[in-house]
């Protein structure tokens, strides 16, 4: 993960994000989410840590049944959030370091993990994940997508709002598969107030680390648009206290497909990932 610039939505750009991915655009995923967690943690489902927050736009479906925190590595982006969910604890932090010293009753990465580059700092972000799960609770992973389901894409969108408007044009694509990184470069119009327009190019280079052959990981695509009703895989982990070890590990229970009806079970899944 670059902590450097990084790219410009989540710095400079921050003020427009949510003209470019709304939070009404994610009451299907929160709902998903919020119906995971009531299957598979084990005991109270009341506190939630999300890494790689962002804007806030699935806290603010998420907010109405779980206590909230939300971190990221942007202060621009917990900004926003804060002034969408004021209610949240929000903490500036890295999800491949983050230390809060207390358990959750489940974690949540969505896709935030896509900025993950390499299997080193994805191992780090999973230790991060295992460390905040109490035992009993079910942490949830939301790459857009993996290795072996990458295929290039277009897509286009924006929104308008209160007498500014936003509009992009997004493009996927792998310029050398034989590394773990794709390149997503958004072209992006802003209309202010008074009717100027200005045009910004904003490049993301993202990980697609994980692998259907790493333990069966399956990963959710989505895009900025509301989720697509097919089916489709999920990552979820479920730590569990390891018999006569005394500590918890970070487990996968099962792997499933995730829709806007919830997941459905597809059997047993191997451990995610070494023990943690």
């Amino acid at each position: 993960m670059d902590v450097g610039p990084g790219p410009r939505r989540y710095g400079e750009l921050a003020g427009w994000f949510h003209l470019l991915s709304a939070p009404s655009e994610y009451v299907d995923e929160a709902r998903f989410i919020v119906d995971a967690l009531l299957r598979h943690v084990d005991g109270p489902r009341d506190s939630l840590l999300e890494l790689g927050s962002g804007g806030g736009n699935l806290a603010s479906h998420l907010k109405a049944d779980l206590r909230l925190t939300l971190t990221d590595i942007s202060e621009p982006m917990l900004e926003l959030s804060r002034g969408l969910n004021p209610e949240c604890a929000h903490v500036p932090g890295d999800m491949r370091s983050l230390r809060l010293g207390r358990t959750f009753d489940a974690v949540l990465v969505h896709d935030a993990v896509m900025y993950l580059t390499s299997e080193e700092d994805l191992r780090a972000a999973i230790r991060t994940v295992a460390v905040h799960l109490r035992p009993g609770g079910a942490a949830i992973l939301l790459p857009d997508v993996v290795r072996e389901t990458f295929e290039p894409t277009t897509d286009h969108g924006g929104h308008d709002g209160d007498g500014r408007a936003l509009r992009y044009l997004e493009w996927s694509y792998d310029p050398d598969p034989s590394d773990s990184t794709i390149i997503t470069e958004f072209a992006i119009l802003l209309r202010e107030q008074d009717g100027t327009v200005e045009v910004h190019h904003d490049r993301h280079v993202e990980g697609h680390v994980l692998r259907h052959d790493r333990g069966g990981c399956r990963a959710a695509r989505r895009s900025h648009r509301p989720v697509h009703p097919r089916p489709q895989p999920v990552i979820r982990g479920v730590r569990r206290r390891t018999a006569g070890s005394g500590r918890a590990g970070l487990t996968r229970r099962a792997w499933g497909t995730a829709s806007r009806q919830g997941i459905s079970s597809a059997g047993d899944a191997s451990r995610l990932g070494n023990r943690l």
